[in-house]
């Protein structure tokens, strides 16, 4: 596999020298669902990954382990980081759980286009730049480890003047969203919870299906069940199954 094989892709825009600035073979379409995966329960998972997070290190140094949960708001990957957050509390390590709900781009500029632009959806709901400052940044190595848990009510589109939470060495950050591996994010382990084709759009409310084209353009350039180090399948919710 050299550097000028076609099917090489860049998947995450992290700094190369980060475990997430991968180059990797694009897969076929469709390769994903030949994965073998083991039936788990959620509370049996969250345990799982939080004994995973305990040996977890930074690769660039920073003592504060950044982790992904990646899925469709439908896939509820923010239910599994806080079921992690929970487990790791009593194996002695604090953790922050930080949704990317709360860092929405004001309705004024999301909104810009219409109120169903798949395009706007995929490249600019999100406040990247905030979420760059308020909470990559301050976990770099050399940072105060001051974050901001949110900025923006998603209700009101009013700034939520959250205080900060000052995170002590060791501590984990938790963040939980959709479309999240295909950012420049520096995370040191990523989740990916999935739903087939079908089960997101049976679970994605009637009015939110004008985003189901941004989650097949994302699968088809990110491939976010081979880019993530755990893949779990949430298609029943009664019974997920993951990559082990």
């Amino acid at each position: 596999m050299g550097p000028d094989d076609p099917n090489l892709k860049i998947l995450h825009g992290t700094p190369r020298h980060h475990k997430h600035a991968v180059v990797v073979r694009v897969r076929p379409r469709g390769i994903m669902g030949r994965v073998r995966l083991e039936a788990i329960t959620w509370d049996r998972l969250g345990d799982l990954i939080a004994e995973r997070l305990l040996d977890l290190e930074p690769a660039d140094g920073s003592p504060w382990p950044r982790v992904a949960f990646d899925g469709a708001p439908a896939a509820r990957p923010g239910d599994l980081a806080e079921r992690v957050a929970e487990a790791l509390r009593p194996r002695g390590r604090s953790a922050l759980v930080v949704g990317t709900e709360g860092y929405l781009r004001a309705a004024s500029l999301r909104l810009e286009y219409g109120r169903q632009d798949v395009e706007t959806y995929y490249d600019g709901w999100f406040d990247t730049g905030a979420l760059w400052r308020e909470v990559f940044g301050p976990l770099e190595p050399g940072g105060d480890g001051r974050v901001l848990p949110d900025l923006r009510d998603p209700a009101t589109d009013r700034a939520t003047r959250s205080p900060y939470v000052q995170l002590p060495p060791g501590a984990v950050l938790l963040l939980h969203g959709p479309l999240l591996l295909r950012h420049w994010f520096p995370f040191d382990l990523a989740v990916h919870v999935r739903l087939s084709p079908a089960a997101l759009r049976r679970r994605t409310p009637q009015d939110e299906h004008w985003t189901l084209p941004a989650y097949e353009r994302y699968e088809d350039e990110t491939a976010p069940g081979d880019t993530a180090d755990i893949l779990v399948r949430a298609d029943d919710p009664r019974h997920p199954a993951w990559n082990g």
